[in-house]
């Protein structure tokens, strides 16, 4: 009897199971922390993730409040297989007409690492033609495919000859808030951004500075913890929304109770950029946001920004050096220099993939944390700066 049978109870509301959350590799503390900072205290941490266990109006609630995970997958099904026959055989057994409507689009998306399929698209591509196949078999007629809008988004991981057929209930990466009309060449991923916050330790209430701003994604991100502004608060579509067992009730109750626990920032934010067209992309994405008046911009070289306060934090994401003609090393002496001279008092961080650059800032780490950005391995390094150090 093929186990998602006995899985089917996930459709029913009150039904308890495992909610895998993943997110970027180095974040993993900073998810456990947000997921403990939304009551869920038993949490399981792995490799680019975590799981908790939690019903259905969970699976809403982290969609909507979540600021540092990527997406939340909702498992149907797990198997061994031997052949490719017998993975199409076993995701072909699932009813997925009870799952959502033949007139939803899906895409099924995953990773695969087995000696079984040297074309890792493979596995996606027989996944894809089973439940097809499944929706004619029952219906006579099957759903479309639809690689960047769909409605349903289905998650296969496959590990040698172990699968695992999810739902992923996101849809859309979380990072997609909603805000972010307009970015940078090399703009910075939301949860990357909420995540630094988190590793930062920020108390929420000290000035908080990001000196080479950009679009303003740290900002922003910034004041939407420090509001306690749910992270989908602008996201129109889930995926979980498309499902048969969507319950549109429960959904506008955990909309609701999310929006009546925002608050007034108290903290002041401070967002500069020594570029006005970087600025003004800036403020057209903080203009929609409630909190906009909590957050300061100004066209101003790093250089030039004297502190506003004795205590606080800088959290920035400087360039990295990836394009031709950049003199970062320069760039990364003269924040060092910033530092000592303008900041003592607060604690610095740096994001960058650039080691050699960091060499150049002159400031001994405090921490350094490793993380991804994008495809690019980084460095989150702190400095703390104590008034009248050398180093």
């Amino acid at each position: 009897m093929n186990s998602y049978f006995c899985g089917m109870n996930i459709l029913k509301s009150n039904e308890r199971f495992t909610i895998t959350i993943k997110t970027v590799f180095g974040l993993e503390p900073a998810l456990e922390q947000n997921l403990q900072e939304l009551g869920y205290t038993d949490v399981n941490v792995i490799n680019r993730g975590a799981q908790i266990h939690g019903t259905w109006e969970d699976v809403y609630r982290l969609n909507y409040e979540l600021r540092c995970g990527i997406s939340v997958l909702v498992e149907i099904d797990h198997f061994r297989f031997e052949d490719k026959e017998e993975l199409y055989k076993n995701i072909r057994a699932i009813n997925w007409t009870q799952l959502f409507d033949g007139r939803k689009t899906f895409a099924i998306r995953g990773f695969a690492s087995s000696k079984l399929f040297p074309n890792t698209q493979f596995p996606l591509l027989l996944a894809k033609d089973a439940i097809v196949d499944d929706f004619r078999a029952r219906t006579g007629s099957r759903p479309d495919v639809d690689l960047k809008n769909a409605d349903v988004v289905l998650d296969l991981h496959i590990l040698d000859n172990h699968a695992t057929v999810s739902i992923n209930t996101s849809g859309d990466p979380l990072f997609k808030r909603g805000y972010r009309k307009e970015t940078g060449l090399a703009p910075l991923n939301e949860v990357v951004a909420a995540g630094m916050i988190y590793l930062s330790g920020w108390d929420k209430k000290s000035a908080f500075i990001d000196p080479m701003c950009g679009s303003g994604t740290l900002a922003i991100e910034a004041a939407m913890i420090a509001t306690n502004t749910p992270a989908g608060t602008l996201r129109e579509s889930f995926t979980f929304m498309h499902l048969k067992n969507f319950n549109r009730n429960v959904w506008e109750q955990i909309v609701e109770a999310a929006d009546q626990k925002t608050t007034r920032c108290e903290a002041k934010i401070y967002a500069s950029d020594d570029s006005e067209m970087m600025i003004n992309k800036a403020r057209r994405n903080i203009r929609t946001l409630p909190f906009a008046r909590n957050i300061e911009l100004n066209t101003i070289d790093f250089r030039d920004f004297k502190k506003p306060s004795e205590t606080g934090i800088v959290i920035t994401n400087p360039p990295y050096g990836e394009r031709i003609g950049e003199n970062v090393e320069v760039l990364y002496k003269d924040m060092g220099d910033w530092m000592k001279q303008q900041m003592a008092g607060f604690n610095c961080w740096i994001l960058s993939s650039n080691k050699d650059a960091f060499n150049a800032v002159g400031l001994k780490a405090n921490r350094t944390i490793k993380m991804f950005n994008g495809s690019l391995p980084c460095d989150f390094r702190k400095y703390e700066i104590f008034a009248g150090s050398k180093s």
